[in-house]
């Protein structure tokens, strides 16, 4: 238990040491997005919860919702990092989340298993990627409107001014 709890302290750290190379721009561009759909799969981990389609047997922080070490790590970092290099090519995007959640969902869930960490419990590994997948669409939908409302403000002033 004392190493599950390590690990989830390194998932949670490592991440976050790639940050300066994403560049302040593209953090700052990409943040919107990435932190809407944490706090989007926080509600949805209340609702895991009581439906039990995963149970986790340990927690970085007793008492705290297992996710957490996932959503602040992995997650939030990846999410900006995908966003970085696949935004405006919905195809590509599609293609690397489809990898990442594929990733995640087969191997990466076995292992955290047999780690102790979390199971699937009414939720099959596919179920979870097809989760995953619209989690992913609803998060570049969100980047794109972010985007399309930033740009709408300056062409309307360039249509105001001479």
């Amino acid at each position: 238990m004392k190493y599950n709890k390590m690990f989830l302290l390194v998932l949670v750290l490592v991440p976050w040491l790639s940050v300066p190379m994403l560049g302040k721009r593209n953090f700052k561009r990409f943040l919107p997005a990435a932190f809407f759909i944490t706090c989007w799969i926080s509600v949805e981990s209340i609702l895991a919860k009581r439906r039990v389609w995963w149970r986790f047997y340990d927690r970085l922080i007793p008492n705290v919702m297992g996710e957490l070490p996932f959503l602040l790590g992995p997650f939030l970092i990846g999410s900006i990092w995908i966003l970085k290099f696949t935004f405006g090519n919905f195809f590509r995007y599609l293609i690397v989340n489809l990898v990442t959640d594929f990733l995640f969902s087969y191997p990466g869930m076995f292992i955290l298993k047999r780690m102790g960490i979390v199971s699937l419990v009414r939720l099959k590994h596919y179920q979870m990627g097809i989760l995953f997948m619209a989690k992913s669409v609803l998060m570049y939908g969100f980047q794109f409107m972010v985007e399309k409302s930033q740009k709408k403000p300056k062409s309307l002033i360039k249509r105001l001014l001479p």
